[in-house]
Parts: C-alpha cells; sequence; structure tokens
C-alpha cells in the first residue's frame, strides 16, 4: 500500500514538474533570480484574519491552497483567451497525459489512483501593439473540498466571482515612481475593477483578467512595464471572504515575477489556434469524463 501511494505521489509530482519546467518564463530564485517567476511564502500577505469582522484584524495567509504550476509569459497578435481551452497548452496536455496513464493503471490494477487534479488559472490580458498575456497556473491533486469558499468559487456564477475575486500585490524591488503609483503593499477585487472571464473546463477553471478595460489600471501597467526589468512583485490571489464562516482567508496561490524583460514573451498565433484531432482527442475527451464529480460536479 505505502509503495502504491509513493508511486502514485511521484506521479502527480511528475506532471507538476513537466508544467513548472516547460514554462515561457523560468522557475528562478527567490532571493536572487531575475527574468523569471519564484513562489512566495503565504506568509509575505496579510489577509483577513478570524476575527476580522469584530477587530479588523489581519494576519499571515499561510500555505496557498493550491500549488503553483508554471507561468507562462506570452505574445499575440490579438487578446489571447481562454488559453487552457488550446490545444497546445501544455500545462493541460501535461495533467491530461498524466490522467490517461491514470486510467490505463486503473483498468489494469485493483488500486485505484487519483484522478482528481485541478487548474486554476489566472490570465493577466496586457494591452498594446503586440499584445501580452501573464499566465499563472496553480493546481491541486486533491478533491476540494465540497462547500468550501473556493469550491463555491470554482462552481458558482460569474456575479458570485466577480464579488470575490480579489488581488494582493507587494512590491519586492522597484524605482519609487512604480512604488508610488501601485503602493508597496495593496489589495483589489479585480472582479469589480477591471472586465473578467470565467472559463470553466471539466477540470480548470481559468480567470481572464482585461487590463485594457481600465484607463487606470492600463496606466500604471505601462509605467510598471517601463521599467519591468527593475521591478520585483509578489502576487497574491485570493477569494475574498466575506462572512464569517469564510475566515480567516487564504491565498489560493501566489507567484513572485521577478525582473522580467518583455522580449522573453513566446509568440502565440491567436488567428489559427490549435486543437487536439482524432484519436487524441477521443482521447482527451475521454480523461475529462473520467473527471471526479466532488471536484467537477454541479454548481454549489
Amino acid at each position: 500500500m505505502c509503495s502504491t501511494n509513493h508511486k502514485q505521489n511521484k506521479e502527480e509530482q511528475d506532471w507538476r514538474q513537466e508544467a513548472i519546467n516547460g514554462g515561457s518564463l523560468k522557475l528562478v530564485d527567490l532571493h536572487t533570480g531575475s527574468n523569471g517567476w519564484a513562489s512566495p511564502p503565504g506568509d509575505l500577505f496579510s489577509l483577513r484574519s478570524i476575527n476580522y469582522f469584530t477587530k479588523k484584524h489581519k494576519s499571515p495567509s499561510g500555505p496557498w491552497l493550491l500549488r503553483p504550476a508554471g507561468v507562462d509569459w506570452l505574445r499575440s497578435a490579438s487578446k489571447l483567451d481562454h488559453v487552457l481551452a488550446r490545444g497546445d497548452n501544455r500545462v493541460i496536455a501535461a495533467l491530461k497525459n498524466h490522467q490517461m496513464k491514470q486510467n490505463k493503471s486503473n483498468k489494469t490494477s485493483s488500486n485505484k489512483t487519483n484522478n482528481k487534479s485541478f487548474v486554476v488559472a489566472v490570465n493577466l490580458q496586457v494591452p498594446g501593439r503586440d499584445h501580452h498575456s501573464a499566465v499563472f497556473y496553480f493546481a491541486t491533486d486533491d478533491p476540494i473540498p465540497a462547500g468550501s469558499l473556493l469550491y463555491r468559487f470554482i462552481n458558482g456564477d460569474d456575479s458570485f466571482r466577480n464579488q470575490r475575486f480579489k488581488i494582493v500585490n507587494r512590491i519586492v524591488k522597484g524605482p519609487w515612481i512604480v512604488k508610488a503609483a501601485v503602493g508597496n503593499y495593496s489589495a483589489c477585487l479585480l472582479g469589480k475593477a477591471l472586465n473578467c472571464r470565467y472559463h470553466r473546463g471539466p477540470n480548470y477553471l481559468e480567470i481572464d483578467v482585461d487590463i485594457g478595460s481600465s484607463k487606470i489600471a492600463t496606466a500604471i501597467l505601462h509605467l510598471a512595464l517601463g521599467c519591468v526589468t527593475a521591478v520585483t512583485i509578489d502576487m497574491g490571489f485570493v477569494v475574498e471572504a466575506q462572512e464569517e464562516v469564510d475566515l480567516p482567508e487564504k491565498l489560493f496561490g501566489a507567484v513572485r515575477i521577478c525582473q522580467m524583460e518583455m522580449s522573453s514573451a513566446t509568440f502565440v498565433d491567436t488567428n489559427t489556434p490549435p486543437a487536439p484531432s482524432g484519436a487524441a482527442s477521443n482521447r482527451v475527451q475521454a480523461a475529462e469524463d473520467l473527471q471526479d464529480e466532488d471536484v467537477n460536479g454541479k454548481k454549489g
């Protein structure tokens, strides 16, 4: 039994490592890295504590609810929507390949393996002559607890999501003009401030955030991009707690972008989005059909 669990955990780690290592923006050291990304600990972010509604206290978030699964920095001729539905998305491809192996193993073994992996992707869409997308992937290989705030966010409607989807920023390193514009530490309900589109797949939720839908956000972003190679920023993503039962708040994911080079973006052709075909498409559908309803079930 222990041997089976060890093999299962190794396989789950393998698909995640494939996703992390294959990104167009590379994983770098949290403290010394540049032109890449890292995973800042949740304790760096102050969120609503267990007694927030009575005493307005905030406390360190602690561990993320989902683990990092890579970052993509993409460039395209037009705005890049719903990247997880693209046949060339490497994160979903790694996950589906892992799940197909699990399904094959289930048919030849009496030991049932975990087939409950779930991905949440945040796609920050940056307007410009060339469009850019910074896509952050977070994942879990465990069932998301039914009834939890994250479960309700994933399976809820867009109105609920817009009221709850929050970003918390920390400027780790950067010129004073960027710190003055963004603030050393700030929080924003993205669902209210910007146009967000939510794409719910069988084993994922993608959130497309249109930075260009706000003139203020666009102006601040262009200022930051003007000195992007000198900026290191932490971004934490939260489903905001608006009732005591949902406290304390927890990050569902966080990422540190370290002095990124604009030129490091990978070009994506949005005119002819690739898609799986033939037998590959059938295998993908078969894998999707076998997703566990505890994660991919009805709206809560």
